[in-house]
This record gives structure tokens, C-alpha cells and sequence, in this order.
């Protein structure tokens, strides 16, 4: 059993925690790290080339040229990871690690015991562990749970946290198709995976794992304005889920989907165009 990590970074030369990742790796035979270099401006691909030094079968950078987006970001990772045939299990974590290694291995230790799941993700409003959030984030994302719960219709808490982890089946579904938004996309994952397995067989595949621990850290690359668009994209991806239905053909329940290779520089690092 072998479980990939995505971890998109954008500008994050100056907050990416070096020695925990490398200290993570170098203790962690079962786990492959792909970091996605998501068009940044900074020294960021520099930095994720001295963590790779320090493991190099086992940390992968997926070089994108032009910022698209977290979504893009951790689609282009699961892209890679899926194409690798020793990878059992994809799942990615936020940058900063406000959610952190030992809560993501519990992710997938639920995942890997458990035949019937294929997804598990973590929940920052469930359970007692700690989590540290600042007041307007607090209250925005409780107006933006409940739009998305409207849209949904399922009975999941914490659709936004960035910490999930797939069975390797699931990736063409969840990942095929490029996403409407640049950071809505785990709403969209959602939606696919429902109209895959259907309203009922969906909640049986997924499991929302509280975490012990959770810390927003600044510098978050949502702006104010980006924010302020989120109802509009929530509705955007309503509209086209659900009235257009424009994934109908690509996500029929037993159709075989694949994902399109990415083109290999060198045995751990990867370029593509964005």
C-alpha cells in the first residue's frame, strides 16, 4: 500500500515548512509526495527541489508554467500519481499543513480499512480536536456550508477541507474533466461522485473523518475579492451540474474513464503548460 500526496504551492517560499515535509518522507516509506509548482512567481520551485535532494524516489514536483489555480494544481497531481502504478491511494493537504500528517495518516488508515470506501476526508466541524479559525472565517464559511449543502443535497459537513485521500479506482471520476472553478473544485468532486454512484450508494463510499487538529494560517491565497465571488461560483456550478448536466456523458455510472498522461522530463519531475 502506497499513497500519494499532492501538495499544490503557490508562492510559498518564505512559509513552506521544509523540515517537516523532509522529515516526513525520510520516515515514511509507504507515502510519495508530489508537490504542484502552480506557476509560481517567487524561489518556490527552488525550495521543493531541496526537499526533493533529501528523498528523490519518493518526491515528485509537477512544474505548471502559468498560475491556474488550486484546482488545476491538485487535478495536475492526480494526474501524475494515477499514471503511477505503484500508487494505491491519491489524497492531497494544503501547503502551510494546517491539516498535518498525523491527522491525514488516519485518513487513510480508515480508507485502507475499509473495502466499501473510496473516499475519506477530513472535517474541521466535527469532533472535539482543536481548531483554530479566525471570526470572519468562521462566519463566512458557515454562509458558504449552507449554500453548498442547498446545492448538494447530501448530508456532508465540511465539503472545503483540504485534506482528502482516494482510492485509486476513483481518480478518473473525480479528476477527468477540468473543473468551472479555480478553488470550488472539492463541490465539484462532490457532484461527480454523486451523479456517479447516485444519491444513496455515494454516502456509503465516503467517510468524513474529524480532525485533531486544524489551523488556518495567513497569508491565505483567497484575497477579499475572491471571497466575495464564492456565492456566484456556487451558483455557476449549480447551473451547470445540475440544470445543464454537461457531464452526463463523461460520468455515466460504469463507463470506463481514463486520465491523459503527463509528460515525464525525468524519472521525479514533471513539466506541463498550465
Amino acid at each position: 500500500m502506497k499513497t500519494g500526496i499532492i501538495i499544490p504551492c503557490y508562492n510559498e517560499e518564505k512559509r513552506l515548512d521544509v523540515n517537516a515535509f523532509v522529515e516526513f518522507i525520510q520516515s515514511h516509506n509507504e507515502f510519495h509526495l508530489c508537490f504542484v509548482n502552480d506557476g509560481s512567481k517567487d524561489n518556490t520551485l527552488q525550495v521543493l527541489q531541496d526537499v526533493q535532494k533529501q528523498a528523490q524516489t519518493r518526491v515528485s514536483i509537477v512544474d505548471v508554467k502559468k498560475n491556474a489555480g488550486k484546482a488545476a494544481a491538485v487535478r495536475s497531481g492526480a494526474r501524475y500519481l494515477f499514471n503511477r502504478q505503484d500508487i494505491d491511494y491519491i489524497g492531497f493537504i494544503d501547503a502551510d499543513l494546517s491539516t498535518n500528517f498525523n491527522d491525514f495518516k488516519k485518513l487513510v488508515d480508515t480508507l485502507h480499512n475499509n473495502d466499501n470506501l473510496s473516499l475519506v476526508y477530513g472535517s474541521r466541524g466535527k469532533g472535539e480536536g482543536q481548531i483554530e479559525r479566525n471570526l470572519f472565517r468562521n462566519i463566512f464559511s458557515k454562509m458558504v456550508k449552507m449554500i453548498v449543502f442547498l446545492i448538494l443535497g447530501l448530508p456532508i459537513e465540511d465539503t472545503q477541507c483540504g485534506a482528502k485521500v482516494f482510492r485509486r479506482n476513483i481518480i478518473p471520476v473525480a479528476y477527468n474533466r477540468s473543473f468551472l472553478t479555480r478553488w470550488l473544485f472539492d463541490v465539484e468532486i462532490f457532484l461527480r461522485l454523486k451523479k456517479h454512484f447516485g444519491s444513496k450508494a455515494i454516502m456509503n463510499k465516503m467517510y468524513e473523518q474529524p480532525l485533531d487538529r486544524w489551523v488556518h494560517v495567513d497569508d491565505s491565497k483567497l484575497g477579499m475579492k475572491d471571497a466575495l465571488q464564492i456565492p456566484l461560483m456556487l451558483i455557476n456550478i449549480w447551473f451547470s451540474y445540475t440544470v445543464l448536466s454537461i457531464f452526463s456523458n463523461t460520468l455515466e455510472a460504469g463507463k470506463v474513464i481514463t486520465l491523459d498522461k503527463i509528460n515525464v522530463i525525468n524519472s521525479s519531475n514533471i513539466e506541463i503548460a498550465a
